[in-house]
């Protein structure tokens, strides 16, 4: 009883040792990147809104200035992203064999790699095509009249989405290689996993089917990439 104890209070300890390492790598990000914050915060609605002739309000004093930490926040995510999960998969490490643990640190660069390719592609892609969709309503009648708080809390909770959805072929790929579950019967759940898709991506975006179906379509063709990896990986082994 006292040897699980004992171990129990050294994953305990393991666990303590890796969440302060990550909050301790976010509080010293966040100083430098408030200052920069406000101009990623311009360019980046440079960009989102590109030629339109739109411009944001804002409606309280202390409005851009939240959005100023907010874009802060999201920018030391997407930075300290790689050591984060780094100290999550050490955390792991000791609990796995050695073949896992190869495994793991092999998916460590492609995670975090997959993470920013997903703010970007939210970011640089997206964003423009739904302002540009919003603005297809507009009339000599109905004028677009949108607060920055609006646009942004948007723009920074979807690269967040974004970024953490693309992690999907990698979970697909994980899954199958690990054999905790097999190829088929991923690949004859195919609609299933389509609805839960179309479910998480309905949960984490506005209401609206524009912003739903920009983050279903690529997430799907995620799991499909990560199902061909997994089964290209399968062929090489056997």
């Amino acid at each position: 009883m006292a040897a699980e104890e004992e171990s129990f209070l050294t994953h305990l300890e393991a666990l303590r040792t890796m969440l302060l390492k990550s909050l301790l790598a976010l509080a010293l990000g966040i100083i430098p990147l408030f200052f920069v914050a406000p101009y990623c915060l311009d360019t980046l609605i440079r960009y989102i809104i590109g030629d339109n002739q739109v411009t944001l309000n804002y409606f309280m004093p202390m409005e851009v200035f939240l959005l100023q930490i907010k874009t802060a926040l999201v920018l030391d995510l997407l930075i300290c992203f790689p050591y984060i999960a780094r100290q999550v998969w050490l955390f792991l490490l000791p609990a796995l064999y050695e073949n896992e643990r190869r495994f793991i640190k092999s998916i460590v660069l492609i995670s975090s790699s997959l993470f920013i390719i997903g703010v970007l592609f939210c970011l640089f892609f997206i964003l423009p095509m739904l302002v540009n969709f919003g603005l297809s309503f507009s009339t000599p009648e109905i004028k677009a009249v949108w607060g920055i708080s609006g646009i942004m809390n948007l723009a920074l909770w979807l690269s967040v989405v974004f970024g953490l959805m693309f992690q999907f072929p990698l979970i697909t790929y994980s899954l199958i290689r690990s054999r905790i579950v097999s190829y088929d019967a991923v690949k004859n759940k195919r609609p299933y996993i389509f609805t839960g898709i179309l479910i998480i991506t309905g949960i984490l975006t506005p209401p609206d089917i524009a912003s739903q179906l920009m983050l279903t379509i690529p997430t799907y063709l995620l799991f499909e990439a990560g199902l061909w990896a997994a089964r290209s990986s399968s062929k090489t082994q056997d």
